[in-house]
């Protein structure tokens, strides 16, 4: 059975009250601890000023940590340390209410019960902290109600922008290695979600649509990368390269969680429904668990929450407090 190692503990920087779980953040070969809370968010020692409390949207961190995106219902807005905005590209807004107003500030919803629950889009930094990747509403309701925007990260000017095809409750990026390719999951529901990678040739951005899926992680090298099905059943190992299916784990009564870490070239570390973490094999698509975790003075263990990406031979846990950095023993 494996067991983890813990390699670091590292304690939420703001108060739990008043902030979203901590997270580790792994770009450009730097782990940054990254927490939101309402009024601003953390990264590492620095502290950015939020332009609008979390419930209304959410972060992406520059590789360098001197920057952070706000992706919120109406906007995306660029913000550095001292509370400086770069730069703030306004789109289509997000609320479930199917507002079409193209809002110019916060203020305009904060109190208006129609915008206090929204959906939202997503933005990510490539890892050299050169473009920003946005999922954005338009203002087309109707026939293109979704895009995907590739934005030059200094200034916000928009590279390329292509329709997604899609109605979201929510997305998330996740990052390659190669800074002209990223991932998209676009939650919509139990049927349609896709994944969708991007490629950005300087000239052109691309994208392919791998329908039903969860894009968990990628590896190491960028060449292959994990996805989960929509039901919760299977685990999928695919070639990044054209979506080619390498493998597929379904164990039986197993329900697997919606996020997992892809520390390795051979082996990824994914969550199942019961809270446990188990290790997979990828060579021959089998899983060996539970993994063991060493239990804290309090008595409790300390996996709290689901295995999360944290960077090469290592993986993330997360509690209101803390991340705990861990490898295998």
């Amino acid at each position: 059975m494996p067991v983890a190692r813990l390699v670091a503990t590292l304690p939420a920087p703001l108060d739990p009250s008043t902030a979203d779980e901590p997270e580790v953040r792994r770009l450009a070969g730097r782990t940054l601890l990254v927490q939101r809370g309402n009024a601003e968010v953390a990264v590492g020692d620095r502290r950015f000023p939020a332009p609008w409390p979390r419930r209304w949207g959410s972060v992406a961190v520059a590789p360098d940590g001197d920057v952070v995106v706000f992706a919120g219902t109406h906007a995306l807005r660029a913000v550095d340390s001292a509370g400086a905005v770069r730069w703030e590209l306004r789109h289509g807004c997000w609320s479930d209410a199917m507002c079409d107003v193209v809002h110019t500030s916060f203020e305009e919803y904060a109190d208006d019960p129609d915008h206090r629950y929204p959906s939202h889009g997503s933005a990510a930094f490539s890892p050299d902290g050169r473009l920003v990747w946005a999922h954005v509403r338009t203002d087309d309701h109707e026939d293109e109600p979704e895009e995907w925007l590739v934005l030059d990260a200094s200034d916000g000017t928009v590279l390329a922008r292509v329709p997604t095809g899609t109605v979201a409750s929510a997305s998330y990026h996740c990052p390659h290695p190669d800074p002209a390719l990223m991932g998209l999951t676009i939650a919509e529901g139990e049927e349609d979600s896709p994944v969708l990678w991007g490629h950005w040739d300087g000239e052109e951005l691309t994208v392919r649509h791998l329908p039903e899926s969860i894009l968990l992680d990628v590896s190491p090298s960028g060449e292959r990368f994990l996805t989960a099905d929509l039901d919760m059943r299977g685990i999928n190992l695919h070639l990044t390269a054209d979506d080619t299916q390498l493998g597929l784990l379904r164990t039986g009564e197993v329900v697997w969680g919606f996020q997992g870490a892809f520390p390795w070239e051979s082996a990824a570390v994914v969550g199942i429904d019961e809270g446990e973490h188990w290790l997979i094999d990828l060579a021959t698509m089998t899983a060996d668990g539970p993994i063991t975790y060493p239990v804290a003075p309090a008595g409790a263990a300390l996996s709290a929450g689901p295995a999360l990406p944290a960077g090469p031979g290592v993986w993330a846990t997360a509690s209101r407090d803390a991340v705990h950095l861990w490898e295998l023993g």
